[in-house]
């Protein structure tokens, strides 16, 4: 991972357009929202692959990746099962904004939402937001300073949602996926994490 040159330059850009993007799919009501995220998560990820290819030891999907990613989306769901019923006893704004995030999905097929999170903006996301933009940071701060980062900049870009509840979802994922990929170095069980997860969470065991 430290072998790859730091480009500051163009990583500061990506991140620009990812805030523009993340604005685009978030506060502006016109299109579908699932095949926004999808699209802007493609962008990133495809950016990312014409600046900074992965290499072969960045993606190996092996049993031990399949297992970690598995077991993972499971203990995160059950971390954002604990989170809801903590936040609905503490907040009383939360169960509304829990709700206003699945209600960007209204008029929307399941199974379209479902195919779109497991195979295109779950493991886009990785692409760019770890193993494209932290992995440079890492490279740049150091481990946990550029984890913290890659943390807090995938957390800011969710603020156009104005949903305190979906930004702090996104910290919280943020942070635990990021620490995977600092811990597995590869991006195979992350992609995997994420995209269960999120297919599961959204489309198939919903929170709401």
């Amino acid at each position: 991972m430290t072998q790859v040159k730091f480009r500051p330059i163009p990583l500061i850009g990506t991140v620009l357009l990812a805030s523009a993007l993340w604005f685009i799919t978030f506060y502006l009501a016109w299109s579908i929202f699932w095949i926004k995220i999808s699209f802007s998560a493609a962008t990133l990820a495809l950016l990312s692959f014409w600046l900074q290819p992965p290499s072969k030891q960045q993606l190996i999907f092996n049993g031990r990746a399949i297992i970690a990613g598995l077991l993972s989306a499971a203990a995160l769901y059950f971390i954002f099962w604990t989170g809801k019923a903590v936040s609905a006893a503490i907040l009383p704004f939360a169960g509304q904004q829990i709700g206003g995030i699945y209600d960007k999905g209204t008029g929307t097929s399941m199974w379209i939402i479902a195919l779109l999170l497991f195979f295109i903006t779950g493991p886009a996301e990785e692409f760019y937001w770890r193993g494209y933009l932290q992995k440079n940071l890492v490279i740049r701060f150091g481990r946990w300073q550029g984890w913290f980062l890659a943390t807090a900049i995938y957390t800011a870009v969710h603020i156009w949602s104005f949903n305190f509840m979906l930004i702090g979802a996104a910290f919280v994922a943020g942070a635990f996926w990021g620490a995977m990929y600092l811990h597995f170095k590869n991006l195979a069980p992350v992609i995997i994490s994420h995209s269960v997860w999120s297919m599961v969470i959204f489309a198939i065991f919903p929170m709401s």
